[in-house]
């Protein structure tokens, strides 16, 4: 491939995540992006339990079980001359984290909201990280089969709750409180959709028309015509202009409105996005901004994910390559150890389905195939100078300890409990005692421990409990060991380690947290992980 190509295949490459708040309809929008890009030929849905199928991306037993997303997943597909990487994310606030991982790896986000709550509690949280990293924000404002929120208010919102300016970029056109189409104002266009008896399992056919057309006045009504011009005069006059610049540096999103249940929106949301949506831009480093047109090869790993494949039991680490060309055969380096690694070939997903590929170039998310000699933030590069920041871990805020059933499956519970610690689903921590370290385990959300139970059962068959720890937040610590082991003693705090050696002290309450962080000045708390293991 030359340089030439190279930038070429780059430039047509759209990495991005979806967050919301939960119910905001994510996983259906989802499976309707892959519908239009031809990945499916029938769309699912998770709220139906009579459905045919569950949708693609939540492949965990769990997930189809609860019809909820549990953890971050990938998918590729074509459409339009575009190469897309799509990281779903669950929704719920509990499984944040795997969000946060998957934030780290997107060049841009679509953020949806819910036709009739707006911005919501985890939206606030999850556009914040976008925030920081500064990616462009495209909104898409769902459920608008149903009646909700002025539109205009609903902007009026976002503004206000998020301090990004907003502006229109389609308008929903309801009849008898009805969504039947969306005007698109870059294309001056009315699109109006024929519904379908299938419930959005195929894409509706639409129908173009220029606001000046005589048969949009047939087709509305002379009246709701008539309030259709005037409402994009209004938006022409008052409202907030596009301005494209501005998405581009995370300072404006434009807004979309339409029905992920029903298609209607949907096509010219997706056209709109992929070609306003940048393509992989250079990543700060240890040696300054890496250009993804840039060779040689780097990456960094942002999820590990175990028993994709339950009859080999694999263990699959996610890496985004970030600059040049992943080819299998190459030696690289892992920054963390320092060891090389032979680059085998890549895996490209569709959820859990994978197929093998060769080569991939920036923008690109590929699975490896890995024995235990990776992390989450890992640099893999061919460069062994090289690294990125890494994807931060957080400490928990729920504690508990981990009971077995049967004694006899302990090296079954100790290798589960290392894997799925490995992958972030659960951070493993251990406490010292008369009979030898006692395994606790933290987590950010109580949702996660029941991830953790149902997990060892399934795939590792062991039957647990977990009691509870009085805990209810965590710092790792460094300082003399003499002052946090005086420190870890006091009523109510206990000390941990994790499974690199990282010193940590579980507090019962956030004010005998706040009182030691405030009174112990030889140490030092940390509320996410160190990178280096502490001497």
């Amino acid at each position: 491939m030359t340089s030439a190509s190279l930038e070429r295949e780059i430039g047509r490459r759209r990495t991005f995540a979806i967050i919301s708040h939960p119910d905001a309809g994510k996983t259906t929008l989802t499976e309707k992006l892959l519908l239009y890009g031809g990945a499916i030929h029938l769309a699912g849905s998770v709220k139906s339990r009579r459905a045919a199928r569950h949708a693609t991306s939540d492949w965990l037993e769990m997930e189809q079980e609860r019809g909820i997303s549990i953890t971050a997943s990938v998918l590729h597909f074509d459409y339009q001359g575009f190469r897309i990487n799509l990281l779903d994310t669950p929704g719920h606030q509990d499984f944040s984290e795997d969000t946060y991982r998957a934030l780290m790896a997107a060049d841009s986000a679509i953020m949806l909201l819910d036709n009739r709550k707006g911005v919501e509690t985890q939206t606030r949280k999850l556009f914040s990280v976008c925030r920081r990293r500064r990616l462009p924000i495209f909104t898409f404002v769902n459920k608008c089969d149903r009646v909700g929120t002025d539109p205009l208010g609903l902007l009026d919102d976002v503004q206000n709750e998020l301090g990004i300016r907003c502006f229109v970029a389609t308008w929903p056109i309801r009849e008898n409180d009805r969504l039947i189409g969306v005007y698109d104002r870059a294309a001056e266009q009315v699109l109006l959709y024929e519904r379908t008896d299938d419930h959005g399992q195929s894409r509706p056919a639409a129908r173009s028309l220029t606001l000046d057309s005589a048969e949009l006045d047939e087709q509305l009504g002379a009246t709701a015509a008539a309030t259709l011009r005037e409402e994009i005069e209004l938006l022409d006059i008052a409202a907030e202009p596009p301005d494209w610049g501005a998405v581009a540096r995370g300072e404006a999103s434009p807004v979309y409105f339409g029905s992920a249940l029903t298609n209607f929106g949907v096509d010219v949301f997706l056209e709109r996005f992929l070609a306003a949506a940048p393509p992989p831009a250079p990543r700060e480093s240890t040696n300054g901004p890496i250009d993804p047109v840039s060779e040689p090869f780097s990456g960094f790993v942002f999820k590990v994910q175990a028993n994709m494949d339950l009859r080999h039991r694999d263990r699959i680490a996610f890496l985004r390559v970030c600059s040049g060309r992943f080819e299998a055969g190459s030696e690289a380096t892992v920054s963390r150890t320092g060891k090389s690694l032979r680059l085998a070939e890549p895996q490209e997903f569709m959820a859990r389905e994978r197929t093998h590929g060769t080569e991939a170039v920036a923008g690109d998310v590929v699975g490896l195939h890995d024995r235990g000699n990776l992390r989450v933030g890992d640099t893999v590069a061919v460069d062994g100078t090289l690294e990125y920041p890494g994807v931060p871990r957080f400490s928990p805020e729920h504690f508990a300890q981990i009971r077995m059933e049967d004694a006899l499956r302990r090296k079954h519970l100790d290798r589960g409990l290392r894997h799925l610690a490995e992958e972030g689903t659960i951070l493993l921590l251990f406490a010292p005692s008369i009979t030898g370290p006692v395994p606790i385990v933290g987590a950010v959300g109580r949702l996660q421990f029941d991830v953790l139970v149902d997990r060892l059962e399934r795939e590792y068959s062991v039957t647990v409990r977990l009691d509870p720890l009085p805990f209810h937040c965590a710092r790792w610590v460094q300082g003399p060991d003499k002052d946090i082991e005086k420190t870890a003693g006091a009523y109510g705090r206990r000390r941990v380690e994790d499974t690199d050696g990282h010193p940590m002290i579980l507090f019962d309450n956030e004010w005998a947290l706040q009182r030691s962080m405030s009174q112990d000045d030889t140490l030092t708390f940390f509320d996410v992980q160190p990178r280096k293991p502490v001497d």
